[in-house]
């Protein structure tokens, strides 16, 4: 008896007599997809998703806990080296042109599209997800994802704002079309490349064009750049944040490199989450760009982040992890492919996740660093102006263990705390981050979650209990109301008091351990990167913000 075939799979294709749905004739018209070789499968369901990933895409299993776990080969990260902007009229003179956006020659984004086209028609099926940037309807964008990979799909399909069958049905013109053909190479002879990865951005045909590179992310973040382009022409901002929402609407914006504690702070169970990783603050308030959250997953467990460990369940992916063979048990620890395993999840998995993802005005902007030296305060409160220094410097450390090689800790900079995703100059959004700080008198604050009392191998980290305690006294308006003492060369506003936490730890002058030179040293020498690294900043900066920098 021959078996039937199985539901959505491609035989009895139809021939190119058939009637064409819109979106067919529409790739077929503005792509040149042909649909007479391709089978074309439009917001396939997260089941046939997995069907088709576990047939056609080598290595892919499901995890025991019911997550796709699927590989994107060589590249297990983003490559911002090989990232490009078209250089066009249109934006040419808004984009901050520099070592984050490299110009790219209309005519070779052409080529490079014509090569990513070529492949996808060499395909015998494709994947399209039609989906949403922006939870405000006012603001959000329609943006297509054509694919040749079922796993790329379904991560988009949990990364993007998922429409509703009428919505789908009127979906229209995308305003945005990314064409994923990266299973196949950029050809590294065409002008302007510098490798067989291609990550190509062009504001004037609103496209994105993929090749070299399977790594889903890119696209995750080459929608953020979009939009962090879009957002500020519309006089809305947009933000590497997180965000979250107090029992009386309350709103927090949490910006954090990694290791800062962003994340982990974020996810706080007496509030709502609003989203993980990217807002935009309008006229109306904040609303999440995504429709789901990516996170880091190396060394996760059930102790330390039980919502996200539980959100890895059906209609999850997880990338480039190690199981074991027979038990399919997921080795978080096990960073044999990457130290950047990650897992995609739809933000409905969260159990508090507010839905939809919007909230009103925030009342507390909440800077993140993670200080190896010792010598930033645990809390300090910040004037608007230093508010946009700290914004435009984006200041951590790494610290050995972190990465192959470090050995000392290292100070790191990033403009508006997500530099690679960044169009316009840092100052455009500090500058509407000011405003609307001023305009619904928003407080700002720096917390530091690194050492305390010394540097990194000598002191401690700021307990988390104690970063806690902070932050339920920034939400809790109790903070707000402290009595302040200034912190000399960054001259920051240093609490005195902060309920459950201990007094000596707030000034880092008097927790420290070693000797006053030592202090002093430490000091200068921090203020002295912070300096440094501003001067990149220096020509688009108005003069209360360097103003506002530490004073040598």
């Amino acid at each position: 008896m021959v078996a039937s075939p199985r539901p959505g799979s491609p035989f009895g294709r139809p021939s190119s007599s058939a009637s064409r749905t819109k979106v067919e004739e529409d790739l077929h018209e503005y792509a040149g997809i042909d649909y007479d070789k391709v089978t074309i499968k439009r917001n396939p369901s997260v089941a046939v998703l997995y069907e088709e990933a576990l047939t056609y895409e080598e290595g892919t299993v499901i995890s025991a806990a019911g997550a796709l776990c699927a590989y994107s080969g060589k590249k297990t990260g983003r490559s911002p080296k090989d990232k490009r902007i078209v250089r066009e009229e249109g934006s040419d003179k808004d984009i901050w042109w520099g070592p984050v956006n490299t110009p790219l020659d209309e005519k070779v984004f052409l080529i490079n599209r014509e090569r990513a086209i070529d492949y996808l028609n060499t395909r015998p099926r494709l994947y399209v997800f039609d989906g949403f940037a922006g939870w405000d309807p006012k603001y959000r964008k329609k943006v297509r994802v054509v694919a040749s990979r079922a796993y790329h799909l379904l991560f988009m399909r949990n990364m993007l704002i998922r429409p509703t069958e009428e919505e789908l049905e009127n979906f229209g013109t995308p305003d945005f079309t990314i064409f994923n053909a990266g299973e196949f190479p950029a050809n590294r002879y065409t002008t302007g490349m510098t490798s067989t990865t291609s990550v190509s951005i062009n504001f004037k045909r609103n496209e994105m064009v993929i090749l070299g590179t399977q790594y889903a992310g890119e696209m995750k973040k080459g929608i953020f750049s979009v939009m962090h382009y879009l957002m500020p022409k519309a006089g809305v901002l947009s933000l590497h944040s997180s965000a979250n929402e107090g029992p009386d609407g309350d709103v927090s914006l949490f910006f954090g490199l990694s290791g800062t504690g962003k994340t982990t702070l974020s996810a706080d169970p007496k509030r709502a989450l609003i989203g993980d990783d990217e807002h935009c603050w309008s006229d109306s308030g904040v609303f999440n760009i995504e429709g789901g959250c990516y996170a880091k997953c190396i060394d996760l467990s059930g102790e330390k982040e039980p919502d996200i460990f539980n959100a890895i369940k059906f209609g999850a992916i997880l990338e480039n992890v190690v199981l074991d063979e027979d038990t399919r048990e997921v080795d978080y620890s096990d960073d044999f492919l990457t130290e950047n395993t990650r897992a995609s999840y739809p933000i409905y998995h969260i159990p508090n996740a507010k839905i939809p993802c919007i909230g009103g005005h925030p009342h507390n902007i909440i800077l993140l660093t993670c200080d190896a030296f010792g010598v930033l305060p645990p809390v300090s409160k910040l004037t608007p102006e230093q508010a946009m220094y700290h914004f435009i410097s984006g200041y951590t450390t790494k610290v050995p263990g972190t990465e192959d090689g470090i050995v000392e800790p290292q100070p790191t900079f990033s403009a508006c705390f997500g530099a690679p995703f960044l169009v316009l100059h840092p100052q455009r959004y500090a500058t509407m981050l000011a405003e609307k700080m001023s305009q619904h008198k928003a407080d700002a604050w720096l917390i530091n979650t690194g050492w305390i009392g010394g540097k990194a191998g000598v002191a401690k980290r700021c307990p988390l209990k104690y970063t806690r305690a902070i932050l339920d006294s920034i939400h809790n308006g109790q903070l707000s109301q402290a009595e302040f003492e200034n912190y000399d060369v960054f001259n920051l506003q240093v609490p005195k008091k902060v309920a459950n936490v201990p007094d000596e730890m707030l000034d880092p002058r008097k927790a420290w351990m070693g000797t006053p030179e030592e202090f002093n040293a430490s000091l200068r020498s921090v203020a002295g990167m912070f300096t440094e690294n501003f001067k990149t900043f220096a020509e688009g900066a108005t003069a209360e913000t360097l103003a506002a920098g530490p004073q040598l």
